[in-house]
């Protein structure tokens, strides 16, 4: 070929990709504003207050105290119009400014309260931005809970991998119920379930979910299938472009990167949708820590699943592969292949309950693990780091325990006067970690 239409192929193919992103840019940094709704009381006794937007935005929200107050900075927000609001105990005023690109909106209290992440519900003509509070006196400092998302892989017409006499569907959402109930059962955390039933999902929907919910991890739950049934094993992902083994690369490939129909968006973005794929451009720095941090959740879960005498890995360290579900640019996330359903050992691992409680106190402890070396400001986590209260579940023994949280028998007989090494279903103890 003519090296002039060389060059000028290339050149085209540049003005072509050029396009697309300017599309992805000019959707994401359309215009965005924002406006107070409203304070309601609950049922339940919180203040819900309601903020207008015109389309779902990056956000971060922290507490302060002396005074006490909320802050929720809006990325990439305009105000609408002065946000100004009468005082409704706990709330002193609600106040905002615009610092730059960014809306910061305060919420100035008259004492301690108990507050939600807030989270964002998308409708027809706005999205809600939505946080809750709870006056307790017993709260000295602004604290809430971690909230943790939890993806059961697959569901409803979607069956991901088939085994003999098991679905894969079937398989995660075991295992995300187990990993459901040990959060609740664990003060200072609060799970939220992307999907509780057989039902379908879609990839971009879950992560979407999790950041409307207020999500502080996401996490995926699968299990997978190979023509050879010899293989078996668990493994951990985070999100690459590149994957890091043929492995990675096959199941990038198969069920879980990027669809034809979300392909199919390019240049036909929503202007009420928050695209991931534009928002690396403009957010750099929020999406490299989303990177660093999920690779630091995902070592802290694989060194359980390694000490897990049930679970043997197939791939001794962290993997990488082109996953949809988990390209959230702000939520630290990660992918767990619980094991082959192809294979006998794996099969019967997972089918039983021992086996899928073991991958679920894996993950579990991964998490704790992980919010020890990255502490999430204004939690109950971080305001009692050196334990957690753990509430005995049926079928839990003594030695399992001990080796899920990396302590001996007799340090936890210890810490919680045991007489006999005795333990019962709903009984709390406290773990030292």
């Amino acid at each position: 070929m003519n090296p002039v239409l060389k060059l000028i192929m290339k050149m085209n193919k540049l003005r072509f990709l050029l396009a697309i992103l300017c599309i992805f840019t000019i959707s994401l940094e359309a215009s965005n504003r924002v406006s107070f709704g409203n304070i309601s009381e609950l049922e339940s006794g919180n203040l819900k207050i309601v903020f207008n937007l015109d389309k779902v935005a990056l956000i971060n929200s922290y507490a302060l105290d002396d005074p006490s107050r909320i802050v929720i900075d809006l990325k990439d927000v305009s105000l609408n119009e002065p946000i100004k609001s009468s005082s409704f105990s706990p709330i002193k005023l609600i106040r905002a400014s615009e610092v730059g690109s960014t809306t910061r909106i305060v919420i100035d209290l008259k004492g301690s309260v108990y507050w939600k992440k807030p989270w964002q519900v998308k409708f027809k003509d706005r999205v809600d931005l939505i946080l809750e509070i709870k006056r307790d006196k017993k709260i000295s400092k602004n604290l809430r809970d971690i909230i943790v998302a939890i993806d059961a892989g697959h569901g409803g017409r979607d069956p991901g991998s088939v085994g003999k006499n098991i679905l894969e569907k079937d398989v995660t959402l075991l295992i995300a119920r187990e990993l459901e109930r040990t959060l609740k059962n664990t003060y200072g955390y609060k799970p939220v379930m992307i999907r509780s039933d057989d039902r379908y999902v879609g990839l971009d929907d879950r992560y979407q979910n999790a950041r409307k919910l207020g999500a502080d991890l996401f996490v995926s739950i699968h299990a997978d299938g190979f023509r050879l049934s010899s293989v078996k094993g668990a493994s951990v992902y985070v999100w690459s472009e590149e994957a890091s083994s043929i492995t990675a690369a096959t199941l990038s490939k198969n069920k879980l990167t990027t669809s034809p129909e979300v392909k199919s968006k390019i240049g036909k973005l929503d202007v009420r949708d928050f695209d991931e794929d534009a928002a690396r451009t403009l957010y750099q720095i929020a999406y490299e820590a989303k990177i660093d941090n999920s690779i630091i959740l995902a070592e802290k879960i694989l060194e359980q699943l390694k000490r897990d005498p049930y679970t043997k890995m197939h791939k001794p360290n962290v993997e990488f592969a082109d996953f949809r579900v988990l390209k959230s640019i702000d939520i630290p996330s990660v992918l767990i292949e619980s094991g082959f359903i192809t294979n006998p050992d794996d099969a019967r691992r997972l089918e039983g309950k021992a086996g899928r409680r073991m991958i679920a106190r894996s993950i579990f402890l991964g998490i704790h693990n992980y919010f020890k070396v990255k502490p999430k400001p204004n939690t109950f986590m971080e305001s009692q780091p050196k334990f957690v209260d753990y509430e005995i579940q049926k079928g839990d023994v003594i030695s399992e325990i001990a080796i899920r949280f990396g302590v001996t028998i007799d340090e936890i007989v210890n810490w919680n006067n045991l007489k006999n090494k005795s333990i019962y279903p709903g009984q709390v103890i406290q773990i030292y970690i």
